[in-house]
C-alpha cells in the first residue's frame, strides 16, 4: 500500500492558489482513475482506490499547510507504512511553470509544508516537486503562492493534471521514468514522424535552343537531303 499526499490549503477561497496544485494533482488523480468518494480522516481528506495492482490512498492535509506533518504523520503510523512509502505531490519555485521533477527524499527548501512532514515521519518520502515559477525576489513568494493561477495558467495547467493523472500508475510502481514521460507526452505531444517519401529526381533541364534558331536545320538534317533540295533551299 502507498501513501499520495497532495498539498494545499482548505476552503474553497484557496482552491486556485498556486500553492494548491497539490491538491490539483490529486484531485485529478482520484478523478480519472475512478477512486471511492472523498472521507474526512487524519485531519484531512481520504480517498482510495487502485491504480494499476497498486492499492494507493490519497490523502489531503486540512491542517493548513505548515502543519500538513500533522496528517500524513497520523495516517503513515495507523496504516504502519514507512516514508518511503508515501510520494508528496507540492509546489516548486525552483521549477518553471509545467515544469516536473520527481526525487527521492531530501531538504524542505524552505517549503513549510515539507519542513513539518519531514518532522513527522522522516525525510526519506518521494516528492513530485510541480513547478509553478518564482516571483524574482523572496520578499514577494507568500503573496505569490497564495494568489490564483492567472487564465493563461488554464491550458498548461490542465495538460500538466492530465499528464499525472496519465502516469501515476508507473508511480505507484516506482518508476519514475514512465512516470514523468507519461506528463511531458501531455505537456509537449511529439512532432510528427519525418516524411520517408524519397526526394523526387530533379528533373532535367532542357537543351538551350541551337543559337541558330529552332528553325535551322541540323548537320543531319542538311546529310539527308537529296542534291535537288539542297539547290532549292539556295533560292528560297
Amino acid at each position: 500500500m502507498q501513501l499520495f499526499v497532495g498539498l494545499g490549503n482548505p476552503g474553497a477561497k484557496y482552491a486556485r492558489n498556486r500553492h494548491n496544485i497539490g491538491f490539483m494533482a490529486v484531485d485529478r488523480i482520484a478523478e480519472d482513475h475512478g477512486f471511492g468518494p472523498w472521507k474526512a480522516r487524519f485531519q484531512g481528506q481520504l480517498t482510495e482506490g487502485r491504480l494499476g495492482d497498486e492499492k494507493v490512498l490519497l490523502l489531503k492535509p486540512e491542517t493548513y499547510m505548515n502543519l500538513s506533518g500533522q496528517s500524513v504523520g497520523e495516517a503513515v503510523r495507523f496504516y504502519k507504512l514507512t516514508a518511503q512509502d508515501v510520494t508528496v505531490f507540492h509546489d516548486e519555485l525552483d521549477l518553471a511553470p509545467g515544469k516536473l521533477k520527481v526525487k527521492q527524499g531530501g531538504g524542505h527548501a524552505g517549503h513549510n509544508g515539507l519542513r513539518s512532514i519531514g518532522q513527522h515521519i522522516g525525510a526519506d518520502f518521494r516528492r513530485v516537486r510541480l513547478g509553478i515559477g518564482h516571483p524574482g525576489h523572496k520578499d514577494l513568494v507568500s503573496a505569490y503562492v497564495l494568489h490564483d493561477f492567472a487564465k493563461a495558467d488554464d491550458g498548461w495547467l490542465d495538460d500538466l493534471m492530465r499528464g499525472i493523472a496519465d502516469g501515476a500508475p508507473h508511480l505507484a510502481t516506482g518508476d519514475g521514468g514512465k512516470f514523468t514521460n507519461a506528463v511531458a507526452l501531455r505537456m509537449g505531444p511529439p512532432a510528427g514522424k519525418p516524411d520517408k517519401t524519397p526526394d523526387k529526381p530533379a528533373k532535367t533541364p532542357p537543351p538551350p535552343p541551337d543559337k541558330a534558331g529552332p528553325d535551322t536545320p541540323s548537320p543531319q538534317e542538311e546529310d539527308r537531303r537529296s542534291p535537288l533540295q539542297k539547290l532549292a533551299d539556295k533560292f528560297r
